[in-house]
């Protein structure tokens, strides 16, 4: 199998399906341009479509019409009528020819190795905290005005991580493909923030989609670290946790510059002072994680 190069993003000038022959389309959030990369081969050509975040009403009908034309479909769960379009994976699943395929993988999301970390959205909320688009709990327990601990004990860790765990087999539960066994024995190179997983996971993505397609072969290592632009800080109180041998790292890694947590902890409670219902409501949604950080 031989891939084509690509970049992390999704490029201008995609969607064009291959002149003859059959194709399939892979779907999802960030994660499954990344999956595409290293399945794509002249035994198995996927064209490269945004991320459905980034779909308007035109996208999503021309997303439906690359898909019936496709052999398969390859994708992450979305739900139906997501972001009020048409773009569930049950809904393109349905616009595939007869003879067509579906194989589904989960979002990755693993908070084991940077459990001060979270990434979500608050509804009527769309812009993004500068620097980075993560939010570290104690810095948003700062901003509601209950402070939680700086840091959590080896036990607390784990626990962070355990329940990381049990909601990612809970999403991969009804699909073809799961990822989380791969997580049995953490370390940095899995995941580079807890959404961003690294070239082992994707890696092994592409192989289980493979064999779930009923395909020969192996995924294939681009060369270079998939979804690389941004890197979480590698505390030493997770280090130890683990019992890793990395050496720890409090700057945060992005597009190649290094960044001093104070300063995205300065913007990041700058931009909540700005954003008070981004707080509310990501507390609520936080909930457990704040309670275990408090204990």
């Amino acid at each position: 199998m031989t891939t084509t190069p690509s970049h992390e993003g999704h490029e201008a000038g995609s969607w064009a399906a291959p002149p003859n022959g059959e194709y399939g389309v892979v779907v999802g959030n960030c994660q499954a341009e990344s999956v595409r990369l290293v399945l794509n081969s002249d035994e198995l050509r996927l064209v490269r479509v945004p991320p459905v975040f980034e779909l308007d009403a035109a996208g999503a009908a021309r997303l439906h019409e690359l898909v019936s034309g496709a052999s398969i479909l390859i994708a992450q769960p979305v739900k139906d009528d997501y972001h009020d379009l048409p773009l569930g994976t049950r809904q393109l699943a349905a616009s595939l020819p007869p003879s067509g395929r579906t194989v589904t993988f989960p979002v990755v999301r693993y908070a084991g190795l940077y459990p001060f970390q979270a990434a979500l959205h608050v509804p009527g909320v769309e812009e993004t905290p500068p620097i980075v688009a993560y939010h570290d709990v104690r810095t948003l327990a700062e901003a509601a005005g209950a402070p939680v601990r700086t840091r959590l004990d080896r036990d607390a860790v784990q626990a962070e991580a355990a329940a990381s765990l049990a909601e990612l087999r809970r999403r991969e539960e009804p699909l073809d493909v799961g990822v989380s066994d791969v997580f049995a024995r953490p370390h940095f190179e899995l995941v580079r923030t807890v959404n961003h997983p690294g070239n082992e996971v994707i890696l092994a993505i592409g192989a289980r989609v493979l064999r779930a397609l009923g395909r020969d072969g192996e995924p294939i290592d681009p060369g270079r670290p998939l979804l690389n632009s941004v890197h979480a800080p590698r505390e030493d109180w997770v280090i130890d946790a683990w019992g890793l041998d990395d050496d720890p790292d409090p700057s945060w890694s992005v597009d190649g510059r290094s960044v001093d947590p104070a300063e995205v902890r300065e913007a990041h409670l700058e931009w909540y002072r700005r954003h008070p219902q981004f707080v509310l409501g990501a507390v609520e949604r936080l909930r457990p994680t704040f309670e275990r950080w408090r204990r």
